[in-house]
């Protein structure tokens, strides 16, 4: 079956940096577009980051535009969120998602907490 998986969440100091991972199978990744969103507490759930099956483009939210960068293994079956100079409003969690056509899949998420 399909199957995202998140990880990489945690408690971060501001100003520090994690690296988000999403672990994909049942599925043909390579030929998915994929992209992180995060939702924080009473707030919509709202693109981070988006990546085409080659990685030849990539697409920010303007505000972690210089500080996040996505990237993906499609080898591994693995797409990334390296997230630097984290600030208190990137508090959320963090979900993948591959996306094709009319084909959706979500992973389940994973928490990240920017506080000192």
């Amino acid at each position: 079956q399909v199957q995202l998986v998140e990880s990489g969440g945690g408690l971060v100091q501001p100003g520090g940096s994690l690296r988000l991972s999403c672990a994909a199978s049942g599925f043909t990744f390579s030929i998915y577009p994929m992209s992180w969103y995060r939702q924080a507490p009473g707030k919509e759930r709202e693109l981070v980051a988006s990546i085409t099956s080659s990685s030849a483009i990539t697409n920010y939210k303007d505000s972690v535009k210089g500080r996040f960068t996505i990237s993906r293994d499609n080898a591994k079956n693995t797409v990334y969120l390296q997230m630097n100079s984290l600030k208190p409003e990137d508090t959320a969690v963090y979900y993948c998602k591959a996306s094709r056509a009319s084909v959706v899949h979500w992973g389940k998420g994973t928490l990240v907490t920017v506080s000192s």
